[in-house]
């Protein structure tokens, strides 16, 4: 599957949507934003400047690295969570500390930095305006459902209606 930031490059068409970011804690450890990705090397940089890398040690057969949710997950070395002093802010109740990264993260990122455009809070309030609109001719004029069949049904509904 294609990602977003390819129908950005190619079409021009950018993702106005919000994106949902459910890494927050609530202990007071460290969040996912406390750790910086790199992309050439494919691993996250702890706030101790330690890795952590999808695989520690090489198996015999291959096994996927992305599991049935489409996560992948990426792990520190024991060896380097035991001598830190960073641990209990980090990971006090485990031996190494495990980030989970979703395979469309490139995707969530490109809107991530979309929403932070003024672009984004123009559509927003555009947005809300059509939706406001559509929900009165659901809700007040009961269009909830349409009695023509086809685009062109739909097209001729919606004009009586406006």
């Amino acid at each position: 599957a294609r990602n977003l930031s390819w129908l950005v490059e190619e079409r021009g068409i950018e993702p106005h949507i919000p994106v949902f970011d459910k890494s927050a804690r609530r202990d007071d450890t460290f969040e996912r934003s406390a750790f910086s990705y790199d992309h050439d090397d494919d691993s996250y940089i702890c706030p101790a400047g330690k890795r952590l890398r999808q695989r520690q040690k090489v198996y015999r057969e291959d096994r996927p690295f992305v599991d049935e949710n489409g996560m992948l997950r990426y792990r520190a070395s024991k060896l380097d969570c035991d001598v830190c002093a960073l641990k209990p802010r980090c990971c006090p109740t485990q031996p190494a500390r495990k980030i989970l990264r979703s395979v469309h993260e490139g995707a969530r990122e490109l809107a991530r930095d979309i929403a932070t455009t003024d672009a984004y809070l123009v559509s927003r309030r555009q947005r809300k305006k059509v939706e406001m609109l559509f929900a009165h001719l659901k809700r007040i004029l009961r269009m909830d459902r349409l009695r023509l069949r086809g685009p062109n049904g739909a097209r001729d509904e919606f004009l009586l209606a406006a």
